[in-house]
């Protein structure tokens, strides 16, 4: 088994699939906080 090195890991695939989940999960955010933003102004 060889040894571990640390760093020398390719992880570009991993940095974009987690770029992507917050990148969704930053617009998810948002949508769900203008809906209770309109809800609080239309049906209040």
């Amino acid at each position: 088994m060889a040894d571990h090195k640390h760093g020398e890991m390719n992880i570009e695939t991993q940095e974009k699939m987690f770029a992507g989940f917050m990148k969704w999960t930053t617009r998810i955010v948002i949508g769900i906080i203008l809906l209770l933003i309109w809800m609080a102004i239309f049906i209040s």
